[in-house]
């Protein structure tokens, strides 16, 4: 388990010690320092009950031993057992202090003769300890459970581990990472969608592109939050980690919209965690993660060449006309949407930087009704199976378009991942619009877990890949697929800051989009 991967872990704990990345940051601001002390684990332990008692009977001294509010069987046995820790601030430490150095759950520690001194716990959990040397970045401040434990299992049986932090004082920067386009002007967008990651002692399945292949060049990566696997995870905040940790690995700014599988409380986690540009959002709209990030121009320019916009697509909702059925887009949403647009082209025309092409996506998980209309015509991929979204039009799509959208992405449908656009409409006076409606694409299912086919028909997982070219105002998007050496269905969006149009010829498979009222 890499450095990051246990600071990452950091995040979802229930200790109140925080750190940002070991990694250098791609920004090109500087970082303000804050210098943090931390508390450590100096000793470590396992309470174990039968279901029917209550953890407050421990015997331990609760003066000294601090519970973490997390059962290790996450409540799938019928013994309940909780990991209590002692904790001691640095700065209070002396030579003569034992410190936990590491933690091993359910398989041998190294061998005595290595001079390393193990000890072992209840539960098949052993701990590592040493006197304190004066410094703490070996030092354990968090064990964070990625499943159920299965305590004390046959040495045959493949076990969870404890997800381990070593905290180190680390500058935090206090400003979050700019997005910027390099100095030719590009910027790349990865959209992982519908990854659906599990926990568990079983063989991985659960992720496209190990290697992270995906991930190089990338200046942003955007994430379609149907991570988890369906309704059935019992573990959701493990699962959120296994995401984010090979992004953050590679020091990549990220943000997520969420969609039907995800809770609010995600939020709270995502956004304290290293490179993460996710944010609430207003109290006054509904959902959570409404938020905006701007790209600039290269440094030291304050300059911005585009905004992004994120949604929350909400979730299914009951209906007995409609099975299933989901929340549209709310008009809190819309109506901040429209706001922030319209400010955001107020201040381009105030400041003389009009001229500039105006490159602007939205994303959100769930897809709009117009991704079902009859009249859409598919330029590029495939849909493949109906479109699954709210039946009721809050007319969202109406807002992008005012607000001068280029290209909308979503995911939620796995085996769909077409780009199409709707027919130009016709003004007042009877002629065209000058140019197209924004586009709409799917992202296509990147994770193993969740469904990948249609009709008896699998589909590769894949994940779409959105390049913005500033300095000439273009916008094109293509696929990495599993297997696919080069690029998949590569499609120019925009050019010279116009969306391309007319729409041509459907494609293959057109025929599963459905006309939504």
């Amino acid at each position: 388990m890499t450095d990051v991967w246990r600071e990452a872990c950091l995040s979802g704990s229930y200790l109140t010690c925080r750190n940002a990345s070991s990694k250098t940051t791609t920004s090109s601001i500087p970082p303000t320092t804050t210098i943090i002390t931390h508390p450590v684990v100096t000793d470590l332990t396992v309470c174990i009950f039968t279901r029917t008692v209550s953890p407050c009977a421990c015997e331990l001294d609760p003066g000294i031993w601090h519970r973490i509010e997390k059962e290790l069987y996450l409540y799938t046995s019928q013994q309940s057992a909780w990991l209590y820790v002692t904790l001691a601030n640095e700065e209070e430490l002396t030579a003569e202090d034992l410190l936990v150095m590491d933690i091993r759950v359910g398989e041998p520690p190294p061998n005595p003769s290595s001079g390393y001194s193990w000890e072992s716990r209840p539960g098949g959990i052993c701990v590592l300890r040493s006197k304190f040397s004066g410094k703490t970045d070996q030092a354990v401040t968090e064990a964070l459970m990625r499943s159920p434990l299965q305590l004390n299992a046959q040495p045959k049986v493949p076990v969870a581990r404890l997800s381990v932090l070593h905290c180190r004082v680390k500058a935090r920067p206090d400003a979050r990472v700019a997005l910027r386009v390099r100095e030719d002007g590009k910027f790349k967008i990865v959209q992982i969608s519908d990854t659906h990651m599990v926990t568990g002692p079983r063989i991985c399945k659960d992720t496209i592109d190990a290697q992270g292949n995906i991930l190089q060049r990338a200046r942003l990566i955007h994430l379609r939050w149907t991570s988890l696997l369906h309704h059935d995870i019992a573990d959701s905040q493990s699962a959120l980690f296994k995401v984010v940790a090979p992004i953050i690995e590679r020091s990549i700014p990220f943000a997520v919209v969420f969609g039907n599988h995800d809770s609010v409380a995600q939020m709270s986690i995502l956004q304290n965690l290293p490179y993460s540009l996710c944010e609430p959002g207003p109290e006054q709209v509904e959902g959570a993660g409404n938020f905006y990030l701007q790209v600039l121009a290269p440094a030291p320019s304050q300059l911005p060449l585009s905004t992004l916009y994120f949604l929350d697509s909400h979730g299914q909702i009951p209906s007995k006309i409609h099975n299933p059925d989901y929340d549209p887009i709310k008009q809190s949403q819309i109506d901040s949407f429209m706001n922030i647009s319209q400010a955001q082209r107020r201040a381009r025309e105030k400041d003389g930087n009009d001229n500039h092409f105006d490159l602007s996506l939205a994303f959100l998980h769930i897809p709009l009704p117009e991704f079902g209309d009859r009249h859409l015509s598919i330029r590029n991929g495939y849909g493949r199976e109906p479109t699954e979204g709210p039946h009721f039009n809050s007319h969202f799509y109406d807002a992008l378009v005012k607000g001068g959208i280029s290209a909308l992405g979503c995911g939620h449908d796995h085996v769909n991942d077409f780009c199409a656009l709707l027919p130009q409409r016709t003004q007042q006076n009877g002629e065209k619009t000058p140019q197209p409606d924004p586009w709409l694409c799917y992202g296509g299912g990147s994770g193993f877990r969740g469904y990948g086919s249609y009709d008896e028909q699998r589909v590769h997982r894949r994940a779409r890949i959105w390049e913005l070219d500033t300095s000439i105002g273009g916008l094109k998007t293509w696929k990495r697929a599993e297997y696919a050496i080069d690029r998949v269905n590569e499609l120019v969006l925009v050019a010279s800051g116009v969306v391309v149009g007319p729409p041509g010829k459907e494609v293959e498979a057109s025929s599963c989009v459905t006309s939504q009222s």
